[in-house]
């Protein structure tokens, strides 16, 4: 494992008991095909906190208390593999300019709350498939990172050469910077209402990428912290990778080096002893062999959920007191329900994060009632901090969820 972070390496201002709000911190777990939906929701009558556990929720029995699902949520279109890259948002790109912050997703809005607090931003991640889940407000989907280059970036330190390299970059980078604003704001007086809107969308891209650059800076001469466990190996099934992706997550944590992550898992042949691949196990059909596949499969998505919880719990909080499970918000989800392209009734399980657990929730089915998932998204941010009362689709904070 990785050196705890101490408390000398705090803030004055942020050691317990005198820090203003709570740290918290985000993780989203989620695969790219959705689920088998007969074995992750209950009946929808089997509502309350007695509950009947789902087959492929089992491995979270042990932590039901810690938990919510909720049932019937979703972001209000039809799209299939479309629908994936919504999940955090509820925002499709087609239709971000219609939106003030475009389709930000959510862990890029914490990351953009956190500013420079952490190394990384943020961090998104993938396992044996593409992490299509994180977008800033301009659009630019951000690019997944691999385990054994997450690990290299949080714990092996740069050759002295390296960061000359990187800290010449953005001195570059700022130079081109301030030419491409002055030639900007040159043009901008000759042009007409329209154009003037585009190039101001233009301007909030530059400042964007100008503010990142003025974040990572500071970054370069502080030391890493040290891991005492070794470099993940690639090349080990889905089962061993995304285990070991897992306590990544809970080292990033950990060491405070990021407060914001997303990662998606996949599936290759020959994982669990299965032969075939996933997207066509997803079209199952109702054909035994394909279900019980995907059965294996998001039930150990499920069981790593669980393990994140069970390791974040042992780890002491340095910053607010308590485990860090106390002050994380874990989001198992899909943004594209089912194998068979159904973007209704989205897979969500909530865990921890400070909010009131324990219940499935069952929210209304019939068309003009239903609620946005965005909803969600927008409660797990405003129990993060952040004094928002809008975020992508969402129409307000989603009724029932509570947190202290």
């Amino acid at each position: 494992m990785a050196l705890p972070m101490l408390e000398a390496s705090i803030p004055a201002n942020s050691i317990k008991g005198e820090i203003k709000k709570p740290v918290k911190r985000f993780v989203c777990l989620s695969n790219n095909y959705g689920v088998y939906q007969k074995a992750f929701f209950p009946e929808a009558s089997d509502t309350g906190i007695e509950y009947t556990m789902p087959e492929t929720l089992s491995s979270l029995e042990k932590h039901r208390k810690e938990i919510s699902l909720f049932q019937n949520l979703d972001h209000g279109f039809t799209g299939g593999h479309a629908g994936v890259p919504v999940l955090l948002s509820g925002v499709r790109p087609i239709l971000a300019h219609n939106f003030k912050e475009g389709n930000i997703s959510l862990d890029q809005k914490l990351a953009e709350h956190y500013e420079s607090a952490t190394r990384f931003p943020s961090m998104t991640l993938s396992c044996r498939e593409r992490n299509l889940l994180s977008f800033t407000r301009t659009g630019v989907q951000i690019p997944s990172v691999s385990m054994q280059q997450a690990y290299r970036s949080m714990f092996v330190e740069d050759a002295t050469l390296s960061k000359a390299s990187k800290r010449e970059k953005m001195t570059r980078q700022n130079s081109i910077l301030d030419v491409v604003r002055e030639q900007a704001n040159d043009l901008q007086r000759k042009l007409g209402s329209r154009d003037r809107t585009k190039l101001e969308e233009y301007f909030d891209s530059v400042r964007t990428l100008e503010k990142k650059i003025q974040q990572q800076e500071p970054w370069l001469d502080r030391p890493k912290p040290k891991a005492l466990v070794e470099e993940p190996k690639p090349g080990n099934g889905t089962e061993e990778q995304l285990r070991a992706m897992i306590e990544i997550i809970a080292l990033a944590l950990k060491t405070d080096s990021t407060r914001a992550i997303t990662c998606v898992s996949g599936f290759v042949n020959g994982d669990f002893g299965l032969n075939g691949g996933y997207h066509g196990f997803s079209h199952h059909g109702e054909r035994e062999e394909l279900v019980s596949a995907l059965k294996k499969i998001e039930g150990f998505q499920i069981s790593m959920m669980s393990y994140l919880i069970d390791l974040l719990k042992k780890e002491e909080d340095l910053i607010n007191g308590g485990s860090l499970f106390d002050n994380t918000s874990i989001l198992y989800g899909c943004g594209m329900a089912t194998g068979t392209h159904s973007t209704r009734n989205l897979p969500l399980v909530l865990a921890g994060g400070g909010f009131k657990h324990g219940e499935h929730k069952v929210y209304p089915e019939e068309d003009g009632k239903r609620v946005p998932a965005a909803n969600l998204l927008l409660s797990i941010l405003q129990s993060c901090g952040l004094e928002i009362d809008q975020f992508g689709a969402s129409t307000g904070t989603l009724s029932g969820l509570e947190w202290t």
